[in-house]
């Protein structure tokens, strides 16, 4: 399956990054598992559409709260620029780095040459719906606070139901009663490939995973802040 296989490579990550590093990332951003049942997702076209048989998903929120002084003020002017800009800290960053790599040896070729792969790409593409990078996400709902991404497959190769499926949302929103900018990774993965009753990750893979989300924030949040 592409996610695990992805999420594995991403171990040797982890652990070169050292005790201190890893404690930094567990006191500057939180995990919310499950989601909370009145999440726009369980509602969302996207989550109707993916995973029609309602089948039971791994599913988390890595959220990073900055101060509003911290963040770029132009980011602050105009409603969406904050998400957006978060979005391509969070894929051109060095958080997803090793990833892009392996990824674009094994399938950058003249069939996805269409798709986002360079930093430059990552850095400056809108992200408007149809988007694809890296040949494994495509953008599949934009708002301003929110985009959203199908993940766990190529969407060239599998475009219909996959072994391993998701949503992937890159979010960001003003708490205006803190002065903080709430910067969040929200994880939704399953199987869309008929019903099943067990969940799609292993709970290592699963622990690994939001690891992994608390280093794509985390990078992807120098981005927004001065």
């Amino acid at each position: 399956m592409a996610i695990l296989r992805s999420l594995k490579r991403t171990a040797g990550v982890l652990t070169g990054l050292g005790v201190g590093t890893l404690a930094y990332l567990g006191a500057s951003t939180t995990i919310i598992s499950p989601i909370p049942a009145d999440d726009p997702i369980w509602g969302s076209n996207s989550y109707s559409k993916y995973n029609p048989h309602r089948n039971p998903p791994t599913q988390d929120i890595c959220v990073k709260r900055i101060p509003l002084r911290k963040i770029k003020p132009e980011l602050l002017e105009k409603e969406g620029d904050l998400a957006l800009e978060l979005c391509r800290g969070v894929w051109g960053g060095l958080g997803y780095r090793l990833q892009r790599s392996y990824l674009s040896r094994k399938y950058h070729d003249p069939s996805t040459s269409s798709q986002l792969w360079t930093v430059d790409q990552l850095t400056q593409s809108s992200y408007e719906p149809g988007t694809q990078l890296t040949d494994h996400f495509e953008v599949v709902e934009k708002t301003p606070s929110e985009i959203v991404m199908r993940a766990g497959d190529s969407p060239l190769k599998n475009p219909g139901p996959r072994d391993a499926d998701g949503l992937f949302a890159i979010s960001a929103t003003i708490d205006r009663d803190r002065q903080e900018a709430v910067l969040g990774l929200k994880s939704c993965f399953f199987t869309s490939k008929g019903k099943v009753e067990g969940m799609p990750m292993p709970v290592w893979i699963e622990l690994l995973h939001r690891w992994y989300s608390r280093v794509l924030l985390e990078m992807g949040s120098w981005r927004v802040t001065r």
